[in-house]
């Protein structure tokens, strides 16, 4: 027989319980006498909650006036969330997730009781993606409560949320979340395939399942969106696309995503429509402004001097008239300033950080320009090229900008406008390549599909906004009958 399999005396039981826990203090082991029957009750204490322990096990267990069986204790112990198991390992599991074991040694069964005692932060304002409008709350790191919010917006008995266990050492409780009569049953299989092909010790959190799962980890550009919103994931689900939580993990995976999606904001959605496109397409605008201006601005002083202005240049030729370095060399210098200010201000306490952006970034620049590093106006560059950056709603596609700008600004002082235009072409190539879940990266515009554009490039009024996007394959691809909701009944004053 298996020594780790039940049934097992008394002592053998306690002694391999114990070796299984490394002799752990922490493992409470109770037993009990009842009615001349004897009853090992164990768990570790601080993650169980003790009144519930008291009030409804060990009270019933010990006023009862005969043995107990297996079958009993199931049926008469009033605790829902209750299940048998034949083995230590398994019994050491539950253990470790909050379970309370009750063990008739000689039984070839023992009942584990979930008694769970979490820490659980309250609910928040989301950090990393805040907004003006809409819903202010944000994930936690309790995939109870993040189920509990989601059921609380999506309440229909449609969405699905599958279980899976992942992890080869430290296992991690993984659920699928999507909605049955929308999804593609194409994106929810390969979503939970590669999910269960996964063979790794952990997973720590659901930016490491992400780039775990996704087409090419190789490539810069996130191809699923990590969210701490639980709005903006409720509406991608309702689009048909599919949802992933991790437990102990306060964000959210979202998948297929286009390039578009980073960009776009459930704010948009809580906005007028015309103040949401403006606002959409302000971010591609300052997308496409932050990767080719500091570019333009090295190509340009030189090689290509012949397109600036005789007035701006005379201002340039001023302004760097003390610059020892090339443009090249002065561009990549201040865009590394700027990513210093940057990451310590992030790493910095909330109020020491701003301080330290601001401060530093007025000093520093000020002394670099007396100093004759660089010049004023490359600076202005700097700041709005940095700023237009910091527009993407998603941090991962901002700061995959950002790291972009560096191999641009160093071919354009090698090349020129030609090396700027072989960066273009080769990053357009690569978008072109890449996929999300099997679906084209570039959607609506490679393939192109002129009914998403609404849900891409811009936002079209709600009675007008009838299709889910296309390039997710959804089930069902009409929202609701446009005819129907662009009427307006008022009431007959006769």
């Amino acid at each position: 027989m298996d020594q780790s399999t039940l049934p097992l005396q008394i002592d053998s039981y306690l002694d391999r319980l114990k070796q299984r826990f490394n002799e752990s203090p922490d493992l409470i082991q109770k037993v009990f006498h009842i009615k001349g029957q004897e009853v090992v009750i164990h768990f570790i204490s601080y993650q169980i909650k003790k009144d519930r322990l008291e009030r409804e096990l060990l009270e019933p267990l010990t006023k009862s006036e005969k043995p107990w069986s297996v079958h009993d204790l199931q049926n008469k112990i009033p605790l829902a969330s209750s299940q048998t198991v034949s083995s230590i390992e398994k019994i050491a599991e539950l253990i470790i997730h909050g379970n309370v074991v009750v063990y008739f040694p000689g039984e070839k069964e023992a009942v584990a009781f979930l008694l769970p005692q979490q820490q659980v932060r309250a609910l928040e304002r989301a950090e990393t993606e805040s907004l003006v409008f809409g819903p202010q709350i944000a994930f936690t790191e309790s995939l109870v409560t993040n189920l509990n919010i989601i059921r609380w917006r999506l309440d229909v008995d449609d969405l699905v949320v599958e279980k899976l266990i992942v992890g080869e050492r430290i296992k991690s409780e993984i659920r699928i979340v999507y909605l049955k009569s929308i999804a593609n049953d194409e994106n929810v299989d390969t979503m939970r395939q590669r999910i269960k092909d996964l063979k790794v010790a952990e997973v720590e959190d659901t930016s490491v399942l992400g780039q775990l799962i996704e087409d090419s980890s190789s490539s810069i550009f996130p191809q699923l969106i990590n969210t701490e919103l639980p709005d903006r994931f409720c509406n991608s689900i309702s689009k048909g696309r599919v949802g992933v939580l991790v437990d102990k993990s306060p964000t959210a995976l979202i998948g297929p995503m286009t390039l578009f999606s980073f960009f776009e904001s459930t704010e948009d959605l809580y906005m007028r429509w015309n103040m949401g496109t403006f606002i959409r397409l302000l971010r591609f605008i300052a997308m496409a402004f932050s990767i080719i201006l500091t570019p333009m601005y090295v190509a340009a002083l030189t090689y290509h001097y012949e397109i600036i202005p005789t007035s701006l240049l005379v201002s340039l030729g001023q302004s760097r008239a003390m610059v020892p370095f090339p443009p090249v060399l002065e561009a990549l210098l201040l865009e590394m300033l700027i990513e210093l200010l940057r990451e310590a201000g992030a790493r910095l306490p909330t109020k020491v950080g701003q301080t330290m952006g601001i401060v530093g970034g007025i000093v520093l620049g000020q002394a670099a320009v007396k100093a004759g590093f660089t010049s004023n106006i490359l600076i202005i560059i700097i700041a709005l090229s940095a700023l237009a950056s910091f527009t993407a709603p998603s941090y991962l596609m901002g700061t995959a900008i950002r790291i972009i700008r560096f191999p641009m600004i160093i071919l354009a002082g090698a090349w020129g406008l030609i090396g700027i235009m072989f960066a273009l072409s080769f990053i357009v190539i690569h978008l072109l390549k890449q996929k999300s879940l099997g679906r084209p990266y570039l959607a609506p515009i490679y393939p192109f599909q002129w009914k998403d554009i609404n849900d891409s490039l811009i936002r079209l009024p709600f009675q007008k906004n009838n299709a889910r996007p296309l390039n997710v394959m959804p089930k069902d691809t009409e929202r609701h009958d446009p005819n129907k909701a662009a009427e307006k009944k008022d009431v007959d004053p006769s």
